[in-house]
């Protein structure tokens, strides 16, 4: 059984044995390359302890019945290489128990390891990501494992189609690589201003679906605790319809949520990422 003592949704659902249990919670307390405010590596125990304040109901079913196994805690001591190669066994050893990945952030560089895994595992997959940020640089200070690069790492390296939802900040070589790797994209501004497309996706994406959700892409009003708060960012019904969208006549195959920064008194942008976490659960068929 599992000794570490926070869980996901503790106060709601049993503990059970990982092999009776469809999600798999990896925390992972990663902060080595945040560019602006820090506290990252206190996220993934900040959403468990707020998990303990969610309804096991969800307003439609129970996603939590089908058993939440939590992880102990990704080891994230040496180079961001080993703690990457760290992330990748760990959901390796999920993968391989046929069980369903949610790996909680830590800043944004962590999904890069998930994404290798599940690449090795599965073969190519589509990434939808959420985000104020595009993360396409090549390098950032000095690093080709930034957290502003590991979409770059996804598209590049990875070979591995993208959707990116809610940018409203980005260089000019982000701009530039979205061309180049053919990325598609809808960002904040014509979000805020148009409906969700009918065809989110083009039609030659991959039937499953990882969603990487970086908490910056909601709006700094409801998610202020974050790394780089930028101004015009996703609502939340906005975030969760558009997540619904991207999985019509898809599958969801493992998820991410990354990039809170909590502060001590301040619960709002804990219990909403651990909210955040469960409703994507809930988009598990």
């Amino acid at each position: 059984m599992n000794e570490y003592y926070l869980r996901f949704l503790n106060s709601e659902v049993e503990a059970r044995d990982a092999n009776d249990c469809l999600f798999h919670i990896i925390p992972v307390p990663y902060e080595a390359s945040v560019s602006y405010g820090g506290g990252t590596s206190k996220g993934p125990g900040a959403i468990l302890e707020a998990s303990d304040q969610l309804e096991l109901f969800n307003g439609k079913d129970c996603p939590g019945e089908k058993g939440i196994f939590t992880h102990r805690p990704i080891n994230c001591a040496g180079n961001a290489e080993d703690v990457l190669n760290n992330i990748y066994i760990a959901t390796k050893t999920v993968l391989d128990m046929g069980k369903f990945p949610i790996l909680l952030g830590g800043e944004h560089s962590i999904t890069y390891g998930a994404l290798k895994a599940i690449k090795e595992k599965i073969g190519t997959f589509g990434v939808v990501q959420f985000d104020a940020h595009a993360d396409l640089r090549d390098e950032y200070m000095d690093s080709k494992w930034s957290h502003a690069s590991v979409m770059r790492r996804a598209v590049d390296d990875l070979g591995l189609p993208l959707l990116q939802l809610g940018n409203r900040a980005f260089c000019l070589e982000e701009y530039e690589a979205r061309k180049k790797f053919n990325v598609h994209s809808f960002d904040a501004e014509f979000l805020a201003r148009n409906p969700i497309p009918q065809n989110l996706l083009p039609e030659d994406f991959p039937e499953n679906i990882f969603i990487t959700f970086d908490v910056d892409g909601l709006d700094p009003s409801i998610m202020p605790n974050t790394g780089t708060p930028v101004a015009g960012g996703l609502q939340w019904y906005q975030a969760l319809d558009l997540a619904r969208a991207s999985l019509e006549n898809r599958k969801l195959i493992g998820f991410d949520v990354v990039e809170l920064a909590p502060i001590p008194g301040q619960i709002m942008s804990d219990f909403i990422s651990a909210q955040l976490t469960y409703a994507l659960m809930g988009m598990v068929e």
